[in-house]
């Protein structure tokens, strides 16, 4: 059933939004500055590739100060709107009986966009 909803996933759009997260993850590697956030985008580009199967959750143990500086900056610099993004395409999903595993998938991403730094995918 996963593999299913991975296929279809990916033809109603999963590959595009991978594809777009590679890119900003490569622009963002460009720089020194940007390498944490462009390693965050590949993260969240993966999980797009394939998210039926897959789950988030918080890394075990303390993760410091500096995830949470990431995460604050990572927040205004962009990832509110991505979240927000995955937010509505989650909650027109949500209205059809057949949308809902896909926008249990966004909204899922859209935990993972809002916060990424202190997270992993298992």
């Amino acid at each position: 059933m996963n593999l299913l909803g991975n296929i279809i996933w990916l033809i109603f759009g999963g590959f595009a939004v991978f594809l777009e997260y590679m890119i900003v993850g490569f622009l963002l590697c460009l720089t020194i500055i940007g390498i944490p956030f462009g390693m965050q985008c590949f993260k969240i580009g993966f999980l797009t590739l394939s998210p039926f199967g897959r789950n988030v959750r918080d890394v075990p143990g303390n993760t410091g100060c500096l995830s949470t500086i990431f995460n604050i900056i990572w927040i205004f610099a962009g990832g509110v709107w991505v979240a927000l993004t995955h937010l509505i395409f989650g909650i027109i999903l949500a209205i059809t009986i057949i949308g809902l595993p896909f926008a249990k998938q966004h909204f899922k991403l859209m935990s993972l966009s809002f916060t990424p730094f202190g997270k992993e995918i298992y």
